[in-house]
């Protein structure tokens, strides 16, 4: 069964290619992408899928932390994407509760700025 992995860190110049060949060292790579913003330049990051589960963990020991085009990248296994949704979930809760907080705060300024106006 094929294994999906996270690459990142990537120099922006990398291709699909490059990536492809650097990870065949450590097996068959069934699918590699560089992903761009939409702009058409690279985001830094991209994913590798290996042939077996073993050849992706092989890559996963020999590669992560390891230079590639001058730079440090970092491998491990890609999360799900719906593990990704539950995480900005709770991070857009908390900057909607910042933003709860921020509004109250607005909101006592303008009374103290009101209770300053009627008690002179």
């Amino acid at each position: 069964m094929n294994k999906r992995l996270y690459v990142g860190n990537l120099n922006y110049s990398t291709t699909d290619e490059e990536l492809k060949e650097y990870f065949s060292t450590e097996g068959n790579v069934v699918y590699s992408k560089v992903i761009n913003g939409t702009d058409g330049r690279s985001r830094g990051f991209g994913f590798v899928e290996m042939e077996t589960e073993e050849e992706a963990q092989k890559a996963i020991e020999k590669f992560n932390q390891s230079t590639f085009k001058d730079r440090t990248i970092v491998v491990n296994e890609a999360r799900e994407r719906e593990d990704r949704d539950k995480f900005r979930g709770n991070r857009d809760q908390n900057r909607d509760s910042f933003r709860d907080r921020k509004d109250k705060d607005n909101l006592d300024s303008k009374l103290r700025q009101l209770r300053k106006k009627f008690n002179k």
